[in-house]
């Protein structure tokens, strides 16, 4: 081999292992890690897992916020409030707004997708049994005094007459009234859960778990009026205040 060929030889090794070695350069993304835009993201599993499983739970409950695998509460939801809800999150609350036209990452069709897969995946047709269940959201004030007597026939059973919980034999319930839990707890949260009830918990819905000749379910108005007295039980400044740091 003459000189001339065995530098041209070199120069196309050196050429090539070049383009190797920028190919593995540590930080370039490979191929096969590449992914999609997020905006191209439009599973339901991954959209869930991703956005909403941290406070509602892996499996749509169990978790630190309300159900949303309870049939019931989606048939009195339904998808149009769920994507009003979603997009833009709920004032004063830990649920935050998800839409991207209010501050959130995700477009109108993954919130989309989000509502209608939650129907998919926990919805039932037959949650109401054919029964008209009070509306997603009241209509009118309720009344805190006639939401005593309400809590008294259909609560507290289980959470105590004043609402503050009860444990006895196996049954540990916590506080309605707590300032804090109440602080933290949207009165359209409350409604929703009175009306669904929380099946994970052994809650019953609007429908209650009353039997005898008296057993009925809670009217609307019992149902916005409940909620009114455990809305009175809350405080301007929940929580214990900081210490002041003094000189």
């Amino acid at each position: 081999m003459n000189i001339r060929s065995l530098m041209y030889s070199l120069l196309a090794c050196s050429l090539l292992l070049a383009n190797v070695g920028c190919l593995s350069a540590p930080g370039k993304p490979k191929a096969e890690s590449e992914g999609g835009r997020p905006d191209d993201v439009h599973d339901f599993a991954t959209l869930y897992g991703q956005n909403c499983a941290a406070c509602h739970g892996d499996k749509g409950k169990n978790g630190a916020a309300i159900s949303l695998a309870n049939p019931v509460y989606l048939a009195i939801a339904d998808v149009s409030n769920l994507r009003r809800v979603i997009s833009s999150g709920v004032p004063g609350t830990m649920m935050p707004p998800f839409g991207k036209s209010v501050g959130g990452m995700l477009t109108d069709q993954q919130i989309g997708d989000l509502a209608q897969g939650m129907m998919k995946a926990w919805g039932s047709p037959a949650a109401l049994s054919g029964q008209t269940a009070p509306a997603y959201a009241g209509h009118a004030p309720g009344d805190p005094v006639q939401g005593q007597k309400s809590f008294a026939v259909f609560c507290a059973r289980c959470h105590g007459e004043s609402g503050e919980g009860v444990s006895k034999d196996k049954l540990r319930t916590g506080s309605l009234v707590d300032p804090a839990y109440l602080a933290l707890v949207s009165e359209q949260g409350l409604r929703s859960i009175v009306i669904a009830g929380e099946p994970d918990q052994g809650m019953p819905d609007w429908r209650s778990d009353l039997t005898g000749s008296g057993a009925r379910a809670m009217t609307d108005q019992e149902v916005t009026d409940t909620v009114a007295w455990l809305v009175s039980h809350r405080v301007a400044n929940p929580g214990q205040p900081y210490q002041q740091r003094h000189p």
